[in-house]
């Protein structure tokens, strides 16, 4: 099943069918931030540069800037999983895009009025959005919203892996306070899927929190020479990695409502392999392959130059 490039209700929100939310107090930042400062003092936040540069400064606390604060709001927004095509010398390649590598479609004003309109649903209240500020996949399990693989992936019911998260404050006072225990899918217990799938042995059935030193990701989305000790067929996607997620049982039917991105031509393949991308192809390529933002696209050619060139070295 092939997705639309654009998903909108009729009314310019966010469709009911794309998005899951709960809402938890901010009485609970206190406990969210403790857990995570014991996750640091006891040696288990890993210390990758990359990964530390994610969430070092990120605190579950109350914005200066808005200290009448009531609720937190967590919502997760179904993106599929997407297919580039490239054409190479003569042949049409596919490779993938996972979720947190291209626009789904929606802004920001977007999303916030689906906040304003269909999550609170009374006027005049303020809404900001936190997600520079706190760490997504821990509000979300600990809301309910969502729960962890074994992966320490958040699955959502009907979304599995396959979510983009976003965070908001409000002065808005929900009914229901949505807070449970942090705890993994039960279908986890028994299964190793994702164990065996993970071309560097990141996820062991003895540790719940992942050796994410280890994950492609933390190399193929930045720029500079892959490690040595990771094996080329490590790498599975344009930007960051699906191996973990393809197989995982949660995410079967997820997992096959694609969206098929914008194929790129043989020049632009070229260009790209090749490093000489002009402004006309940074464009283009930006419109093709959704980015956030020409701009975001420039400050990605580096990476794409390297990981097309070794993804299409796995085809020949």
């Amino acid at each position: 099943m092939t997705e639309k490039t654009k998903a909108q209700s009729k009314d310019g929100n966010v469709p009911e069918s794309h998005f899951r939310f709960r809402a938890t107090s901010v009485e609970h930042l206190t406990e969210l931030q403790k857990h995570i400062d014991t996750l640091y003092r006891e040696g288990k936040m890993c210390e990758d540069k990359t990964f530390r540069s994610y969430v070092d400064g990120k605190r579950f606390a109350i914005p200066e800037s808005f200290p009448n604060a009531q609720s937190l709001i967590i919502m997760a927004v179904f993106t599929p999983l997407a297919v580039a095509g490239f054409y190479h010398k003569g042949r049409r390649l596919e490779f993938l895009v996972p979720p947190a590598y291209y626009d789904i479609g929606f802004s920001q004003e977007q999303l916030q009025n689906t906040v304003a309109r269909r999550i609170i649903d009374e006027p005049g209240h303020r809404i900001e959005k936190a997600n520079g500020q706190v760490l997504m996949k821990t509000l979300a399990v600990r809301s309910g919203l969502g729960r962890y693989g074994r992966n320490n992936l958040c699955y959502v019911d009907g979304m599995g892996s396959l979510v983009t998260l976003h965070a908001y404050f409000t002065d808005f006072t929900f009914e229901h306070d949505d807070w449970t225990d942090m705890r993994m899918m039960d279908k986890c217990k028994k299964c190793t899927v994702c164990m065996k799938e993970c071309p560097n042995g990141c996820i062991t059935e003895d540790n719940f929190v992942i050796n994410i030193s280890r994950c492609v990701p933390l190399y193929n989305e930045v720029e500079g020479v892959f490690p040595e000790w990771m094996p080329v067929n490590a790498h599975n996607a344009l930007m960051g990695c699906m191996r973990c997620q393809l197989k995982c049982p949660a995410n079967r039917h997820a997992i096959n409502r694609t969206l098929r991105l914008e194929d790129l031509t043989e020049e632009e393949t070229k260009a790209i392999l090749e490093g000489t991308v002009d402004e006309s192809i940074r464009q283009t390529v930006s419109r093709k392959m959704r980015g956030f933002s020409p701009t975001r696209t420039l400050e990605d050619i580096p990476v794409f130059t390297r990981n097309l060139g070794v993804l299409i070295g796995q085809q020949t």
